[in-house]
């Protein structure tokens, strides 16, 4: 629980990112296979795994930044 809480920030960022992620890929899924199973079962399955690297991505850039005191594109002090 104390991962969630410390986190929420980057949960919340990430959840909306996988809702838009999911949209756009249902949507040009169906546009190319024309079939609606298929772009339901595309659309969750790449951007699940997308927002799962995309959490880690931006943990491990946080950490770059708070190793490199200075910085000007260091993580915002309210994030």
């Amino acid at each position: 629980m104390a991962l969630i809480r410390k986190n929420m920030f980057f949960i919340k960022k990430t959840a909306s990112y996988y809702v838009l992620h999911i949209s756009v890929a249902a949507l040009v899924a169906y546009a190319v296979t024309g079939d609606l199973v298929a772009a339901i079962t595309l659309s969750l399955l790449e951007p699940t795994v997308q927002a799962i690297v995309f959490f880690f991505h931006e943990k491990a850039w946080q950490r770059v930044s708070l190793q490199s005191p200075g910085q000007k594109d260091s993580v915002p002090a309210s994030v």
